[in-house]
C-alpha cells in the first residue's frame, strides 16, 4: 500500500483535493506527489484525484469533472474529490469504526463536497474551511510556489481531519457514557457521571425528566449543572434556587447549611462544593423548590 504515485491537478487548489490528500497520508506512511494535467502521467498513477476525468474507484480514480459528475447523496449533495475518496477510504481513516466515518462524512466531508460543486443550500454563512484552505494559494502580489503552497495546505488539513475524527469518536463515546448513567440513575432527575463528558444532546434525545447533572470538575470539586430547556437554550428546565444567585464560599455556606459549598453561579445554572456528597446535597435541595 506504500510508495505510491499519487497524482492531482496543478496550479490553484481547493478544499477537495487538499483534503484528499491529507486522508490518504493518514493511511498511507509513504507516496509520491504529483500535481500535474499531464495526461501520460495520470495514466501511469496509482491514484487519480479531481483530474483525469474519470470515476473509477477500484482503479483509484477520483475524479467528478466529467459530465453527468460522479453521483450524489441521498440529500442531492453530489460528490467532489472528497467524498470519493471518503466512500472508499473513509471507513480506513477512521479505523474501522463506522459510526466515526459517518459522523466526518455528515460534519465534514459532505460540507466540502457542496462548496465545491456549488450546492450551497444548507451550508452556512461565513468563512467555511473551503475558503480558508483556499486562502493557501498564493495571491497575485506573492512570489510563492503553488506547490509549496499545496503542501502547507494539506499539513493544515491533516491536522484539522486528525481533530475532525478525535471530537467524533469523543461524541459517540460520551453518547454511550451518557445513555448509561440515564439508566443507571437512582432518581431520573439527577444524572451523575463518574468523569464529565458531554452530555447535552444525549441527555435532551434520551431524558424529558432529567434537571439537574452532576458531574466532577477537572479540579478535582464537584458540580451541579442545570439542563435547558433545548440543546443551546439559556432557559433551564428547573434552574437552581434563586437565593444561592451569585453566593460564594461562606454567604454561600450559610444560606444552603452545607459547609464546602463553594459557588452558585448569577444565572443560576451552575454551582459547586468540595464534595460528590454536597454536590448531591444541592441537588436534592434544588429538587425541593
Amino acid at each position: 500500500m506504500n510508495d505510491k504515485t499519487i497524482v492531482t491537478h496543478n496550479g490553484n487548489f481547493h478544499a477537495d483535493d487538499v483534503f484528499s490528500v491529507a486522508a490518504l497520508k493518514s493511511i498511507f506512511s509513504s507516496f509520491t506527489l504529483i500535481r500535474t494535467r499531464d495526461l501520460e502521467i495520470i495514466a501511469k498513477a496509482d491514484i487519480v484525484i479531481d483530474v483525469g476525468g474519470e470515476y473509477d474507484p477500484e482503479n483509484g480514480r477520483f475524479d467528478h469533472h466529467q459530465r453527468g459528475g460522479a453521483g450524489e447523496r441521498d440529500n442531492g449533495i453530489p460528490y467532489s474529490s472528497l467524498g470519493l475518496i471518503w466512500q472508499k477510504y473513509g471507513l480506513e481513516i477512521c479505523n474501522g469504526n463506522q459510526d466515526v466515518a459517518n459522523a466526518l462524512d455528515a460534519g465534514l466531508v459532505s460540507t466540502i463536497d457542496a462548496i465545491d460543486c456549488g450546492h450551497v443550500k444548507g451550508v452556512s454563512e461565513g468563512i467555511s474551511l473551503s475558503q480558508t484552505i483556499s486562502m493557501f494559494n498564493p495571491t497575485w502580489q506573492e512570489d510563492s510556489h503553488f506547490d509549496t503552497c499545496f503542501d502547507e495546505a494539506v499539513d493544515f488539513a491533516s491536522r484539522v481531519l486528525t481533530r475532525f475524527i478525535a471530537a467524533a469518536n469523543g461524541g459517540i463515546s460520551a453518547k454511550t457514557i451518557v445513555a448509561t448513567a440515564i439508566e443507571n440513575a437512582q432518581d431520573p432527575r439527577v444524572i451523575v457521571l463518574e468523569k464529565y463528558t458531554p452530555w447535552k444532546r444525549t441527555v435532551h434525545a434520551l431524558s424529558d425528566k432529567a434537571l439537574y447533572m452532576i458531574y466532577p470538575s477537572q479540579t478535582g470539586q464537584w458540580r451541579i449543572q442545570t439542563v435547558p430547556v433545548e440543546p443551546g437554550s439559556f432557559e433551564d428546565r428547573r434552574p437552581l434556587p434563586k437565593e444561592w444567585a451569585g453566593l460564594s464560599d461562606k454567604a454561600l455556606q450559610d444560606v444552603t447549611g452545607i459547609d464546602d459549598a463553594m459557588f452558585c453561579h448569577n444565572g443560576l445554572f451552575i454551582a459547586g462544593s468540595e464534595s460528590f456528597e454536597s454536590t448531591m446535597k444541592m441537588a436534592a435541595m434544588a429538587l425541593q423548590e
